[in-house]
């Protein structure tokens, strides 16, 4: 049976609701129209404006693996206060971060939609800023997102940058300091076990961006999402299963993981693609201090790796039962 929303629910929720739709409508949705939009008006009296926009495309083509391009009126919008407040999303700090100096960050877990990575680190929703004052936030995202037209502008204008080398050398190596550079270290791999009551991350061979840490000298920052798999349900496919094989052959392909989730509607509660009113808490932990290494060993980036694992574990240990995680739950590593 449908269970609908209430026709008397009250203007701010209703602002809240509009708020995620079109947050999902804009990693739905939107890279679609905006491609349509591009080869449309190649055929219209206006195609002048796509070769223009073109132009500026060709031109401006490294600019995502050169830092981005944040555009602060659109990231301290209200639109993110309300998002903010669907779930409600918080963002927590258990140690300073020093803006003279830059740090790589490592987001567990992915989720569906990296929900609170989007609006913790892309947006001033949580208030960022306020409680790392200095600190310039980052999030790193396939490249393939920065090949759309339009799109990429509206990804770069959060503080979203490319996944490459290139681009995490750029962020890393400003002398000026006061850069968070942060890898949702799951990927899309990872999302495909997104799903409420789920603690299993995709890391124990994920250790580029331990290499990467070690040839800047970034101390490492684990963040880890309380409540970010708890959004979605998702179809079973265990590992093994043919729906597991279908998605990890189309990802290859592909670059993305095609995750088959459904949450709420916008009227109803009983499905859609709406993510569930659930509160997720961003714990930033304790910056682990890296000694630089231009050449890294395979032994120093195991080591590494492991002192990651142990305080990514710790941290999640520290704060789990306030975020009403059983005491008997603990992280799998795959």
């Amino acid at each position: 049976m449908v269970e609908f929303a209430p026709l008397a629910v009250p203007w701010k929720r209703r602002l809240q609701t509009f708020a995620v739709l079109q947050f999902v409508f804009s990693f739905l949705i939107l890279p679609l129209l905006c491609i349509a939009v591009f080869i449309g008006l190649l055929f219209t009296k206006f195609w002048f404006f796509a070769v223009l926009y073109a132009t500026w495309w060709y031109l401006d083509w490294e600019k995502p693996s050169q830092g981005g391009r944040r555009v602060e009126v659109l990231r301290r919008g209200v639109i993110w206060k309300y998002m903010r407040d669907y779930f409600p999303i918080s963002l927590v700090k258990t140690a300073e971060l020093d803006p003279s100096r830059n740090y790589l960050a490592g987001f567990h877990p992915h989720g569906i939609m990296a929900s609170g990575a989007f609006l913790s680190l892309c947006t001033e929703g949580t208030g960022f800023s306020a409680l790392f004052p200095g600190i310039r936030p980052h999030l790193m995202m396939l490249n393939l997102w920065f090949r759309i037209p339009f799109f990429r502008d509206y990804l770069m204008s959060g503080g979203l940058v490319a996944s490459d080398k290139n681009s995490a050398a750029h962020v890393l190596n400003r002398k000026e300091g006061g850069n968070l550079l942060t890898i949702v270290v799951g990927g899309a791999q990872e999302a495909l076990d997104a799903r409420p009551g789920a603690y299993t991350l995709l890391l124990r061979n994920r250790k580029g961006f331990i290499r990467l840490a070690l040839m800047h000298g970034a101390a490492l920052v684990p963040i880890f999402s309380f409540g970010e798999n708890e959004l979605f349900e998702q179809v079973q496919n265990s590992p093994g299963s043919r729906l597991r094989s279908v998605q990890h052959r189309l990802q290859r392909v592909m670059g993305i993981s095609l995750p088959l989730f459904h949450g709420r509607g916008v009227f109803q509660y009983s499905f859609g693609l709406m993510p569930h009113r659930r509160p997720i808490i961003t714990v930033v932990g304790k910056p682990i201090e890296v000694q630089k290494k231009l050449y890294p060993s395979k032994e120093d980036v195991d080591q590494l790796h492991q002192h990651y694992i142990k305080e990514l574990s710790n941290l999640f240990e520290t704060h789990k039962v306030k975020y009403n995680v059983p005491t008997d739950q603990h992280l799998e590593f795959s």
